[in-house]
């Protein structure tokens, strides 16, 4: 979702503020914690002396609005320590808040509408009862949320509230909700027969079925296209390493308990939290010199990270992520060329996805403090040059962001909006200081000196697992011809049809193209309704009046759902083969 303006933020933020108030209200035992405003809404956290359940938040949202005309004004006042403390004596949570914020000589403030007071840094609307509309908000949802993100301290209730400027953007939103619940790539995994989770197996481990990997495939298979004439090599590297080399990259300090752990017999190992460390003693292991530069590596590859189980969900947040990744060792001098090679895959990729509207890319540059950050600034200066020259030389829609950049280099990451509007981060291209000086790589120069490469890594899509949990979503599961995984279904009306149904099945199949025969006993109705529940783009259908002619019906999925009728009409086997060939050949 696109970022909410600072009005639409203080508007959410005095929502929260009057969630409180009418939790108080309702239940005056209650403790307060924090309650922020965030992308769709608000929440704010309670410890509840009665638990409460979802048909309570009915109760409370009307005490909201009961209490919203009274708020006539909002202001707030810097108070002492003591006259803090005071206010919040039997609440340790703000206690607790009002001495982090004295160790960090921050002032104190308290805001205060109605008979409410809260301690908060502002940023409210003034006149609540008058700036905020009594229909612009609704309370959604309840959870569990340990105090400060930390599960060794108290879990507490969270209440989850969405709010808009007016009725009808918070009902443009709730109509996204429900659009986006039709469009759950678990719900369309199933109906589609895409992908599993087994408990034997364990959560965050998908299983891709054969319709889905053959989804999976096909992206694979472009992204090689798109990249083997262009200096790419594939390579392969193992699952797991000595736990020395991630020491050595640094990986095994950011990652922390994230890492799976292998005892081996002799030694200990880790499932690889990334490919890069990998790949870079591929290079390691070879004598470059400058007319080598750049090396360029590809490997689509599984990587492990131990994810709360919590956070995980379908395809979309997992514990084994295969990454189209790719890494280029290169001289400073060469970034902007590199980057540009990148950009243009990047490009054909996501409009052959028809995801390059409104995309956007964030330049993440360096901050002010230059002690965060590896490399020398001559370096940084060159390479958040180059990157920025790549995208001004390839007409990016780029804004340049200020303190993102990662410690060991500046990068480009792409923004892109699915068919219903939401904004996901996919492909990114990151200059890397750190790696090179790590594993001390070097290539040999024109004056026969050593010297340090730039890396960088590009993915294209990212996780394929998430990345495919997106498309599912973005296209409903309609997939394009060529991505889908039943392409065709071929259906003859009768018994007396099956003979020749075969017979085209086969020819499909003998061409590649991802056939499905129905020669079941179900009705000629059901096999055309179980085609369409099955989304597939194009169905053939074999009857008396089609062999009479030595011909088949063609009907299309996507012409039905534009105009009503999906009929094409009758056409010779091999017409029917030329225009799925094409259409698969083209990616249209």
């Amino acid at each position: 979702m696109n970022q909410p303006n600072e009005q639409l933020q203080h508007l959410r933020h005095t929502l929260a503020h009057l969630l409180a108030a009418a939790v108080l209200e309702l239940y005056p035992d209650t403790k307060p914690t924090i309650g922020p405003a965030i992308d769709t809404g608000f929440y704010y956290d309670f410890e509840f002396k009665t638990p409460i359940t979802d048909k309570d938040l009915k109760d409370i949202e009307k005490k909201m609005r009961k209490l919203l005309p009274s708020w006539k004004d909002m202001s707030g006042k810097e108070v002492s320590a003591d006259e803090a403390r005071s206010t919040f004596k039997d609440n340790q949570y703000k206690i607790e808040l009002i001495n982090d914020i004295l160790a960090k000589n921050e002032k104190i403030t308290l805001y205060t509408a109605g008979k409410f007071t809260d301690l908060c840094r502002g940023g409210h609307n003034e006149n609540p009862a008058k700036d905020i509309p009594s229909d612009c908000f609704k309370l959604s949802r309840l959870a569990g949320a340990y105090w400060r993100g930390d599960e060794k301290n108290i879990q507490l209730t969270r209440i989850y509230g969405i709010a808009y400027a007016n009725k009808t953007d918070l009902e443009v939103y709730e109509n996204l909700v429900k659009e986006a619940e039709k469009r759950d790539h678990k719900k369309l995994g199933r109906e589609l027969d895409l992908f599993t989770l087994s408990p034997l197996v364990g959560p965050g481990l998908p299983l891709l079925k054969p319709k889905g990997m053959a989804i999976r495939r096909q992206i694979e298979a472009y992204l090689w296209e798109l990249h083997r004439d262009k200096g790419y090599e594939w390579v392969w590297t193992p699952h797991i390493a000595k736990e020395e080399l991630y020491v050595t990259s640094g990986h095994a300090a950011k990652f922390g308990n994230e890492l799976f752990r292998v005892t081996g017999k002799e030694e200990k190992f880790i499932l690889k939290p990334m490919n890069c460390p990998h790949h870079m003693q591929i290079f390691a292991d070879n004598q470059f010199s400058y007319r080598d530069m750049p090396v360029r590596y590809f490997e689509p590859a599984t990587v492990y990270r131990d994810e709360k189980s919590g956070q995980l969900g379908g395809l979309t947040r997992v514990r084994a992520i295969t990454q189209d990744d790719g890494h280029l060792f290169c001289r400073v001098s060469q970034i902007q060329q590199e980057v540009s090679t990148i950009v243009a895959i990047i490009r054909q990729f996501y409009t052959t996805m028809n995801l390059m509207n409104e995309y956007w890319v964030s330049l993440s540059v360096r901050g002010e403090d230059r002690s965060k950050y590896l490399g020398t600034d001559e370096a940084w200066e060159k390479a958040e040059g180059a990157l920025e020259q790549a995208a001004i030389a390839n007409n990016l829609n780029y804004k340049k962001v200020i303190g993102e950049a990662a410690f060991y280099g500046p990068k480009l990451d792409f923004m892109f909006k699915d068919a219903i509007g939401r904004e996901w981060q996919l492909a990114t291209i990151q200059c890397d200081f750190n790696l090179p000086e790590r594993f001390d790589l070097f290539f040999t120069n024109e004056k026969s000196e050593k010297e340090r490469p730039v890396v960088i890594h590009r993915a294209i899509s990212g996780s394929l697992e998430r990345f495919m949990g997106i498309l599912i979503e973005h296209y409903s599961g309609n997939f394009p011809l060529w991505l889908a995984p039943s392409q065709v279904a071929v259906i003859p009306v009768g018994e007396a049809h099956f003979t020749e149904a075969q017979k085209v099945h086969d020819l499909l199949r003998g061409v590649m193209i991802r056939s499905e025969i129905d020669l079941s006993n179900n009705g000629f109705g059901k096999k055309i309704r179980n085609a369409k529940n099955a989304r597939t783009p194009y169905t053939i259908i074999i009857g008396d009046k089609d062999m009479e002619a030595k011909k088949v019906t063609l009907e299309s999925r996507d012409l039905a759902a534009q105009t009503g009728k999906g009929q094409i009409g009758q056409l010779d086997a091999s017409e029917v083969l030329k225009k799925l060939v094409e259409e698969i050949n083209e990616r249209k």
